[in-house]
């Protein structure tokens, strides 16, 4: 990760919460998808590793309090993922087209839709895993969509010991070990440090 990813979580907040006062903090949103979808057809996922306030807020602020059980398999599925992607994203576009263009009114939507996902976010982080959420993030969906094949993770077997720390250190509680596509690899790098014969890397 970046040196300035465990700060990013209060981007989020201030969108958040000082959004209800100042509705065009709701056009980050803007950037942030522009952000992603830029980097995604080259990195995968890599923007919610490293960029991601959500990301950044869920694993180093609800971390601490989380109960730290393993991610639901169900809540992965694209069957579930697709629809809630279409849900959210007509929603907001639906609420978009009620608010006749006017500027304050659609960086409210924004806002809205940031403190609704996030407060989702912060209470299945804190019952379930930190990164429960990014597990069907409509974001992290469309990312894994564009580029879920690049930048993958490889692992070199004649040093793999099969210890297994690395699938103990991936906060998307994905199977590190096995040398095998993995699209929801958020690119983070804990299992290439949780290693300890260097066996991880990153192809691209």
């Amino acid at each position: 990760m970046l040196k300035i990813t465990p700060y990013l979580g209060i981007l989020v907040l201030i969108v958040s919460i000082a959004g209800l006062w100042f509705p065009i903090l709701g056009y980050f949103m803007l950037v942030v998808f522009a952000a992603l979808l830029l980097i995604s057809p080259f990195r995968g996922r890599w923007f919610c590793g490293n960029l991601c306030p959500r990301g950044s807020l869920n694993d180093f602020v609800v971390g601490k309090i989380t109960k730290n059980k393993y991610i639901p398999e169900i809540l992965k599925n694209l069957w579930l993922r697709v629809p809630v992607f279409v849900a959210l994203m007509g929603f907001m576009g639906f609420r978009i087209m009620q608010t006749q263009g006017l500027i304050n009114q659609i960086g409210m939507v924004f806002v809205v839709m940031c403190l609704v996902t996030t407060s989702i976010a912060v209470v299945l982080g804190v019952s379930i895993s930190p990164r429960t959420w990014c597990s069907f993030c409509p974001m992290g969906t469309a990312q894994r969509i564009l580029g879920g094949n690049k930048y993958q993770l490889d692992i070199d077997e004649d040093r793999c010991i099969s210890c297994k720390k690395c699938d103990k250190s991936c906060p998307m509680h994905l199977e590190v070990h096995k040398n095998e596509t993995k699209p929801d690899c958020i690119k983070c790098e804990r299992c290439v440090y949780a290693c300890p014969k260097g066996a991880i890397d990153f192809q691209d």
